[in-house]
């Protein structure tokens, strides 16, 4: 990872002389494209979702053009340290341990309940529990006593592990989590709710401090008018509100 924060100091270096200068330069907003309703492809093949609909008020309210680009999750901070994109908008709670590597927005969404998924009811000090790679689900499984973790690169291979037997749950955001387990008749939510993280924010790098306020203007503006409210009470019912 240092050698990539070194060989890409260059080209951070000059996105924020970009806009410094006020050059026009299009923001090229990364996200998963498999994680809804936070974010995932449509029928067209175009990113839809929560975050879809906030990074394009965002980028209206900061008078910035933006395109979209999606990244597997594994990646998806590595890339963005190495120029692939300039922000991270993926459902990514903002961590300290994350915030050693990038820098991160103002949030906007508060700290969202993750729940387990299972085919029935599990002794959870002695469950093999799955959750995406790289996930703030994933390190609080890997704390859990007696539990043991399993890794999956996609979380649509998480529901696929319960599902076959692979595993006994799944830890994941609780809005991602429910639609499925109303839908499949033999998976169900368990257990108490987990609250995890601070809150999910744009990842951007360290280097690129005039971009992340710039997003943050954007975003207290969004919670000034309620925007960013309905949009919450759009797509993640339930949620905990500004």
């Amino acid at each position: 990872m240092k050698s990539i924060l070194t060989t890409t100091a260059a080209l951070a270096l000059m996105t924020g002389a970009a806009l410094a200068d006020g050059h026009a330069k299009t923001i090229r907003m990364g996200t998963e494209g498999a994680y809804p309703p936070y974010n995932f492809l449509n029928d067209d093949g175009e990113v839809a979702g929560f975050e879809r609909d906030v990074g394009d008020e965002l980028c209206a309210r900061a008078e910035l053009t933006c395109e979209w680009v999606t990244n597997e999750w594994d990646s998806i901070i590595p890339n963005l340290v190495s120029g692939n994109y300039d922000v991270i908008i993926a459902g990514m709670s903002i961590t300290d341990e994350r915030d050693e590597v990038i820098d991160f927005s103002d949030p906007y969404t508060q700290p969202d309940p993750s729940a387990f998924v299972a085919m029935g009811d599990i002794d959870m000090s002695s469950a093999v529990i799955a959750a995406q790679s790289g996930t703030i689900q994933a390190s609080h499984i890997a704390s859990m006593d007696g539990a043991t973790l399993v890794e999956f690169a996609t979380p649509e291979e998480t529901i696929a592990a319960v599902k076959n037997g692979e595993a006994d749950a799944v830890l994941a955001d609780k809005a991602f989590l429910e639609p499925i387990a109303e839908a499949e008749p033999d998976l169900s939510i368990i257990g108490e709710d987990v609250l995890l993280g601070g809150g999910v924010g744009l990842g951007i790098r360290e280097s690129d401090g005039e971009l992340r306020e710039k997003f943050n203007a954007a975003i207290q503006s969004m919670k000034d008018d309620g925007t960013l409210n309905k949009l919450i009470e759009q797509h993640l019912p339930g949620s905990a509100l500004f």
